[in-house]
Parts: structure tokens; sequence; C-alpha cells
């Protein structure tokens, strides 16, 4: 089933007119047609079209579930945009896939982008949200500053990871071992010239912890989907992990 999105969905029973041209002009829907709509807040309507328009497209709800995310806690990235535009558009829609909740594009000492079309990016995260088949779609700041970001209270986890040899190496952890699999986490990735030494020192003050993403120097936008890897790896691993089942002749015996 095909589905769209539209936040106001559930009072206005009408597409958007960018939903409502894909729906009637390339997928050729018509009247009595059921859609897939999310309002990017967890809903999930099953919804029968009423009106073929396609700058208006009617539709009435059939059903309505909830789709809470898989991951079931707070997990916020905190990026600095890459000089290309596509870069981290890439990054965003890889980790909009994957899940998370909040997007926070950082601009910091060594940014080489200070501006940012944030709408251009929420268009990513709907398509992604949409691809991924999700409901809800992740918040997305506007450009923030290095600084502000680590002086935000944030009640979870928080990892700051950087590779620039000339800042403090010896301190890093591998996030793999450090992240507590399925808590609130806010990571931070810095730019492509990384974090000036004053802001790492700011965050490891802050209570951050210094992070290594493992042994390769890795791209601002790679970095930032390998952080999101881990964490999901790493969800995915206690949710399913069950205690071993006892074999017919161990049971009832104590262990040695």
């Amino acid at each position: 089933m095909n589905r769209f999105y539209q936040p106001d969905i559930a009072e206005t029973l009408t597409l958007c007119e960018d939903e409502s041209r894909h729906a009637v002009k390339v997928l050729r829907l018509t009247e009595g047609d059921l859609i897939e709509v999310v309002d990017g807040q967890g809903t999930c309507y099953t919804m029968r079209i009423t009106l073929a328009h396609p700058k208006r497209c009617g539709v009435e709800v059939v059903e309505s579930v909830q789709v809470p995310t898989p991951w079931g806690h707070q997990i916020v990235l905190a990026v600095a945009p890459t000089k290309h535009l596509d870069r981290i558009e890439w990054a965003v829609e890889k980790c909009t896939e994957m899940g998370m909740d909040r997007f926070i594009p950082l601009h910091g000492h060594n940014s080489e982008r200070t501006t940012l079309k944030t709408d251009r990016i929420r268009r990513v995260m709907v398509s992604a949200m949409k691809q991924s088949l999700g409901a809800t779609l992740p918040q997305c700041d506007e450009m923030t500053s290095v600084m502000q970001v680590i002086q935000t209270p944030f009640a979870g986890q928080r990892f700051i990871a950087y590779c620039d040899a000339m800042l403090p190496r010896e301190q890093r952890r591998v996030l793999a071992r450090e992240y507590r699999p399925c808590s609130d986490v806010q990571v931070l990735i810095g730019p492509e010239g990384d974090f000036s030494p004053e802001e790492v020192q700011a965050a490891l003050t802050s209570g951050f912890i210094p992070v290594t993403l493992g042994e390769s120097r890795l791209r601002t936008e790679t970095a930032a989907v390998m952080a999101c890897a881990t964490i999901h790896t790493l969800d995915q691993l206690k949710r399913t992990a069950s205690p071993p089942t006892p074999s017919p002749e161990g049971e009832g015996k104590l262990p040695i």
C-alpha cells in the first residue's frame, strides 16, 4: 500500500499539493483506492480516497494505529553539516531510515558550512521515513553552535567523537563499548576540520565521554551513520538477547 505524509491529516482529511500530485498524477490512484498516511507523530492511518484531485486529494479514515519507534528511547545526533550538501543529506537519509529522534546541525569553530536550509533536510527526512515504513518524523533543529549544544542539559549518555591527532586521544574510548544499550543517547560529530581544542575541553568539562568509532579516519557523514548504526546494533542485541535454555539433563542442577 502506498504511504504518504500529512501532519494534520486527522483534521483536514486532505493531502497537501505535493502528496496529492504524487497520488493522483504519478501513481494514478482514484476514488475508492486505499492508501496509508502517517502524521509524523507516530500514527499511521489507512485511508480511502474520496476525491482524486491532483492539488487537494480528499480521504476518509478507515483505520488508525499507533506505530511506536522500535528503539523506544531518545537518539540525538548533533552533526556539523559538510561543505558539500549532498553528503550531509545522505547521512540524514540513512540515519532516518535506521532511526533517530532528533538531528542538530552543528556550527563550530572549524565548520566550513555556516548555514543550512533545514526545509530541505526535513524533506529528506520525510522521504526516508516513508521509505522505511516509519510513522515518526525526527525533529530537525536550526543550525546551533557547538557550545550551545554542549551547555544544554541532556538526561542521557553524551558522547563526542573526534579523530584529530592534536586533540586528547588517550582519553578516547570505543563507542561500542561505552554505550549502554536502550538508553537515551546524544552523539556529537564535528566538521571536516574536527572540533577545536576549546570545544573538546568544554564537552569534557560538561560530562561528555570522548569516543572513537574505529581505527579508520571517517568522513563526517560516514561517522554520523557509523554512530547511529552502532547504537541500533547494540540495541537490537540487547532486545533479542534471551537466557540460554538449559539442557534436559542440566535441569534442576546448580552451576558449579
